[in-house]
């Protein structure tokens, strides 16, 4: 009898460098989706792929692994390898920018997406959405957290938060649809 896998990322081999790959490979995934970015006139963040990258990964790897993956992306983007999205500083200075919050933020959203997932989340897609949905609320509150250095108070949310609500539904509705759709068709092929 096999064991029931806990994540998308338990059917993979479990060795040092299968699970090394794998967090390059996420890693590489979120800085692919950094380069899709839309700058805002009025923000200094852009609309990026990247939380969509995030809370995939978050689900499909698990709590730990899935923190570590994107840990590995800021440290990359640290070192000033181009993989934050276009426009603004680069290297350590991209964290301690408006932005850097919302990086931090996207460390804490994979390990509670990740969480959850590990608790049987991604199997359905109503729980899917709602650890999606704790995802994005992670990002949003280390973000906001970050962009009030920035910002006065009365234009953080306007900046920072509102304008991206519309585009982080979509990506969370596509992630959530994304993992019990996986779930399912790999439950046809066993």
């Amino acid at each position: 009898m096999t064991a029931r896998p806990i994540v998308l990322v338990s059917l993979a081999p479990t060795t040092l460098p299968a699970r090394a790959l794998l967090v390059v490979a996420g890693s590489l995934l979120i800085a692919l989706a950094a380069q899709v970015a839309v700058p805002l006139p009025f923000s200094p963040v852009p609309v990026t792929g990247q939380t969509f990258a995030v809370l995939l990964i978050g689900a499909a790897f698990g709590a730990r692994l899935g923190a570590a993956t994107v840990a590995l992306y800021l440290a990359e983007g640290i070192l000033g390898l181009p993989v934050f999205a276009p426009g603004g500083a680069v290297g350590p200075a991209r964290l301690l920018g408006p932005t850097g919050g919302y990086l931090i933020g996207f460390v804490a959203a994979a390990y509670v997406v990740g969480a959850l997932a590990e608790r049987g989340w991604d199997r359905r897609l109503v729980t899917a959405a709602l650890a999606m949905l704790a995802g994005e609320v992670a990002i949003y509150a280390f973000g906001l957290a970050g962009l009030a250095r920035f910002l006065p108070p009365d234009q953080l949310l306007a900046a920072g938060l509102l304008p991206f609500i519309p585009g982080d539904l979509v990506k969370l509705a596509l992630a959530a649809l994304a993992l019990p759709t996986a779930w399912r068709l790999i439950g046809r092929r066993r």
